[in-house]
């Protein structure tokens, strides 16, 4: 809220129990997602009712998500770091995908958001951004300003009229991520 924002998608890793968590106590609309880890690299799922399992085949997981009528994403599709669906060659999955993230505030190279751009013309999909925010100062890095909506259907339509907005995070938060996991691996 301090940043403007009024609406909020959240996709851990592998879980929607934060997401769950947060749609309770938040006094703004909570988007239930899931940043799955697939057999072939990461999808993201928005309207979720229950939880993905991950490893699964990228064809399998996008079943799954649209099985309880959510949507499917491909973030960061041609970040060098984490790899997405895309970047280890699951194409075949496009056809059934809804969204390409084409702004992510944690891309080291602006290249791979430009690429994310013309992948998401080249299909005719729609575009949106995210913060893939790890702390709570990243919340709001990247953004998309949209009409109000309720629901995945409504969704869609406003994500086609939205705006992306966004700056990059910077090597930094990479940095720091990997401390707090190398710290975690630890026991500290």
């Amino acid at each position: 809220e301090e940043v403007g924002i009024d609406c909020i998608a959240v996709t851990d890793h592998n879980t929607i129990a934060g997401a769950l968590e947060m749609e309770r106590i938040a006094p703004f609309p909570v988007i239930v997602g899931e940043e799955v880890l697939t057999a072939q690299g990461e999808l993201i799922g928005y309207f979720l009712q229950e939880r993905v399992p991950p490893r699964l085949s990228a064809q399998e997981t996008v079943r799954f998500i649209k099985e309880q009528g959510g949507l499917v994403a491909v973030p960061h599709p041609f970040d060098t770091i984490r790899l997405s669906t895309i970047s280890r060659g699951a194409w075949e999955i496009l056809p059934e995908v809804d969204i390409v993230e084409v702004f992510n505030a944690r891309i080291l190279r602006p290249r791979s958001n430009a690429r994310a751009l013309e992948l998401a013309r080249a299909y005719g999909l729609l575009a949106s951004a995210g913060s893939d925010a790890h702390t709570i100062a990243e919340i709001g890095n990247a953004y998309v300003e949209m009409p109000p909506f309720e629901g995945p259907d409504e969704f869609r339509l406003a994500l086609a009229q939205g705006q992306i907005w966004g700056v990059p995070s910077g090597i930094g938060v990479h940095l720091r991520s990997r401390w707090a996991w190398a710290r975690k691996r630890m026991g500290r």
